[in-house]
């Protein structure tokens, strides 16, 4: 497959959605979305974090402005797909926040900022995501090889899409292919040999009951963090944060503060 190229104007600027462009912001704030969603994941979370804080939503291809784009297979294309887009937005300081997928591709991107001599973030926030250092192969068929009825109830089960989409084989066949190629993304990724793993003040987000992603295996991102900042588990499953959006932007606030060295206000 063919892989989008960010010398297409469209491609580029449909990466990054900022609902609330700031003129001259403190601090930029990067969202990654989960596999098989979108930027409209932290829709309502612009408006709890500082008002001179910008927010800025990255869009996977294959989505959103981006539909007519082929989605990458492949974590480290994705990676710097995104970074491609974002690097004249890292003239102040900036933070990276993941969520399953998403925090994958931040840890990428930020081993590529290093890689590039490019200024890295003031923090990594990692939601709901296994610890890559030795990841290994997972148990089971990888989702991105199931059958079409297999991977529809896998993802059912999971949550995080809307059961309409599911249900409607013609809504499905809309979906599938970025679905698959976003699975493909996490499933095939392999981490890099004499890497340093996170050398920025890291934190952890859950729920405590996701059972896509156990305690133990997001907990293991602190074994290779040489700044872990905390955990911060909240009730419920892979997508806890779901009607809580004040409450996790709250804490990554003083998460992001406290590293920085910042005022923490409440």
């Amino acid at each position: 497959m063919t892989q989008p190229t960010l010398t297409d104007t469209a491609a580029r600027s449909g990466a990054v959605v900022r609902p609330r462009p700031v003129a001259d912001p403190a601090l930029r704030v990067f969202l990654l979305h989960h596999a098989a969603g979108s930027h409209l994941a932290f829709n309502d979370w612009t408006e709890h974090f500082p008002a001179d804080w910008e927010v800025c939503l990255l869009e996977a291809p294959g989505r959103g402005q981006l539909g007519h784009v082929p989605p990458y297979r492949d974590a480290r294309g994705l990676a710097g797909h995104l970074l491609d887009a974002v690097t004249d937005l890292l003239d102040r300081p900036f933070v990276l926040f993941g969520h399953s997928m998403g925090a994958l591709i931040a840890y990428e991107m930020a081993a590529q900022l290093a890689d590039r001599g490019l200024p890295e973030p003031v923090w990594l926030g990692v939601s709901a995501c296994e610890a890559p250092y030795d990841a290994g192969p997972g148990d089971g068929r990888p989702l991105h090889l199931l059958p079409d009825a297999q991977l529809r109830a896998a993802l059912g089960r999971m949550g995080g899409m809307p059961p309409s989409v599911l249900a409607d084989d013609d809504l499905w066949a809309l979906f599938e292919g970025r679905v698959r190629a976003d699975f493909s993304v996490v499933e095939t990724w392999e981490p890099r040999a004499g890497r340093p793993d996170v050398r920025v003040p890291l934190s952890l987000f859950g729920g405590d009951r996701d059972q896509v992603v156990p305690l133990d295996q997001l907990e293991a991102w602190a074994d290779g963090a040489e700044h872990f900042a905390g955990q911060h588990l909240y009730p419920g499953g892979h997508f806890y944060f779901e009607g809580r959006a004040d409450a996790v932007v709250a804490q990554v606030v003083e998460d992001v503060r406290t590293a920085l060295g910042w005022p923490v206000s409440r």
